[in-house]
């Protein structure tokens, strides 16, 4: 059986205040909470006021029920008076409502009033009622700001916590954003310092590859050339090269050229100077004004220091200024170029000398009559290009013909020295009519005693007028090859003596080969038939072959073509590592010497310079002043 509700009459403001006092007072018996207390019972008021607004009679329903999951509620229904008879409306939803504690069991205390019962005790009068109500009304008021009073504190609370974490979260942002920018700055000054490693690995690369490249000549046109080809146009826009005591001019101009200041005062101060409309602060580098030659450039001259001062290589700046780094990279370049350079010019000066000194000892080959004889040397293209061979042909006091060629060890002005002093010793002995085994003795006992750590080979070939044969003796020398008057080649393959300056004493012998006329003996040194890779003897068998395909009118017509045919062949690459020497002695057909005619651009001599195979590089005297 369903509960009736509880029913009061609202027809006057009086009624309506009577009715919300009661339920007021059943809500607050019925443990509803202060703050649902309040909701409820302002809502209830709100809609008293319509009712009475609207006017008529109305009766408010109070009813106090179970809701679902075993929640109690308390709830009221607002029905014109006549609409609704006392008693339960389970059809229609309730107008308010408003929820009560949950209770752990049924039989609680606290539970909702019984519907339907008489209404709760309490004041007997209306005024009392009112009183009572208007008193829980402020005791609600209280409780509500209570809880309104702590939820201000708890959003107070979290407003400062919340301030607090929007600053921390402001400052993560402002710290975020700083490491950010420290990121980013430690990523460009990373990307800069690789670049800059990046680059200092160029210059010293490139500053390695340009000084072997200038080292490895030792010629001043080669160095020039190649800083020329090295710096042109990625370092410097135009070069210029001014060698103190020596004329520095572009091709096709006369007369002294025009100096930057800047060169003229590194050439003064020896230190490297900066021109241009602004300063340069470039490390170890004086700036001075822009240069009137080059007034839109700057322009930087470096003095080029070896021993001494060498000469100034100024550069005009390919763009609108030079980097410190490379100005450091260029000093150090023309640091080694000065050095190159100055190398350059002693090793010229000291190959000159040797040079000059060496072909003033070479013999003008005698004539006699019924032998023909040709000569030819050619210096060595690499080292310092001056050895030790000789060659030398003269008559001895009884009219025999002594043809000699020779090698002294090693290169340079020693061993040039010590072979004039082998040239002038065995021509100072042969007057004395000795034979070739002897002069030999002789020199091997003079070596000895001047020059202890010097050696040579040596070999003297004897030939007399009308005899058709050829004494000669050998210290260590390579064999002579014979060829006979058909063609046929023999070597003088006898065992020869040691070389002269071994230390101990030794005695030389002298060996007769026949030798009728028209028959043609070859004297040589190692230079001409020795090869790295293939050794001594293939050169000689060579060089018999090529003997061997000769004609006897061919050798007596020109015996200068003849030497000249050897060397070709024989010297098929214009490197060379050792000099070369050939003496070619032919005994005529006919008794007499002919005639010989001079050639366009021959002079008399052992070598006429048409005949000599180039010789890489030049003098230093070409190549001197050269302005780039």
């Amino acid at each position: 059986m369903t509960a009736r509700p509880d029913v009061w009459k609202v027809a006057s403001a009086a009624d309506a205040a009577r009715a919300r006092a009661a339920v007021a007072r059943v809500a607050a018996d019925a443990g509803a909470a202060a703050p649902e207390r309040a909701r409820f019972l302002t809502s209830l008021s709100a809609r008293l006021r319509r009712c009475l607004a609207g006017g008529g009679e109305w009766e408010l329903l109070l009813h106090a029920g179970r809701a679902a999951g075993d929640g109690a509620r308390l709830d009221v229904w607002l029905r014109p008076v006549g609409r609704a008879a006392c008693g339960p409306v389970p059809d229609e939803e309730p107008d308010l409502t408003c929820r009560l504690p949950r209770r752990s069991a049924p039989d609680e205390p606290h539970g909702p009033p019984p519907a339907g019962g008489p209404p709760p005790a309490g004041p007997s009068s209306d005024e009392d009622l009112l009183a009572e109500a208007l008193l829980r009304a402020d005791e609600d008021t209280a409780d509500v700001l209570r809880l309104l009073d702590e939820q201000e504190e708890l959003v107070r609370l979290h407003r400062e916590e919340l301030e607090q974490t929007n600053q921390g979260v402001v400052a993560l942002h402002s710290d975020l954003a700083t490491a950010a920018l420290t990121h980013r700055d430690l990523l460009d000054a990373e990307r800069n310092a690789r670049a800059e490693a990046e680059r200092a690995r160029r210059l010293l690369a490139f500053l390695g590859d340009a000084s072997a490249a200038i080292t490895a000549s030792l010629s001043h046109r080669d160095i020039l050339n190649r800083l020329r080809e090295l710096l042109v146009p990625e370092y410097a826009e135009h070069l210029e090269i001014w060698l103190f005591g020596e004329e520095s001019q572009e091709e096709g101009t006369r007369g002294v050229p025009d100096r930057t200041e800047a060169a003229v005062v590194a050439a003064r101060t020896g230190r490297p100077q900066h021109a241009a409309p602004f300063p340069g602060e470039l490390p170890g580098v004086d700036d001075l004004r822009a240069s009137r030659l080059s007034p839109e450039r700057p322009v930087l001259a470096i003095p080029l220091l070896a021993r001494g001062l060498v000469g100034v290589l100024t550069l005009t700046s390919p763009g609108p200024r030079f980097d410190g780094d490379t100005s450091v990279m260029l000093v150090e370049l023309a640091r080694r170029v000065g050095i190159a350079l100055d190398n350059a010019r002693r090793y010229e000066q000291s190959r000159d000398t040797a040079e000059t000194l060496q072909r003033a000892q070479l013999t003008e080959l005698p004539s006699q009559d019924g032998l023909l004889l040709s000569a030819r040397y050619l210096p060595a293209t690499r080292g310092l290009n001056i050895g030790g061979d000789w060659y030398d042909a003269f008559i001895q006091p009884d009219g025999s013909l002594l043809a000699v060629i020779g090698d002294v060890t090693g290169h340079g002005l020693h061993a040039a020295v010590v072979m004039g002093q082998l040239r002038t010793a065995l021509r100072a002995y042969a007057v004395e009519n000795e034979s070739p085994a002897a002069i030999l003795t002789r020199l091997h006992g003079m070596l000895r005693h001047l020059q202890p750590e010097l050696y040579a080979t040596a070999m003297i070939a004897r030939f007399r007028p009308g005899e058709p044969e050829v004494v000669w003796a050998s210290a260590g020398h390579l064999p002579a090859v014979v060829r006979g008057p058909d063609g046929t080649v023999r070597i003088l393959d006898d065992k020869p003596g040691v070389m002269l300056g071994i230390p101990l004493p030794y005695v030389y012998a002298d060996h007769r080969a026949e030798l009728p006329v028209g028959s043609s003996l070859a004297l040589y040194t190692d230079g001409l038939v020795e090869r790295r890779a293939q050794g001594i003897d293939p050169g000689i068998a060579r060089l018999g072959d090529m003997l061997g395909a000769l004609t006897t009118p061919e050798i007596e017509q020109d015996l200068e073509a003849v030497a000249d045919g050897l060397l070709k062949p024989l010297l098929h690459t214009s490197e060379r590592d050792d000099d070369v020497c050939l003496l070619l002695c032919h005994l005529l057909t006919t008794g007499r010497s002919p005639r010989v005619v001079p050639r366009p651009g021959r002079r008399k001599g052992p070598h006429p310079p048409a005949q000599r195979l180039p010789r890489d590089g030049i003098h230093a005297g070409e190549c001197r002043g050269e302005r780039l």
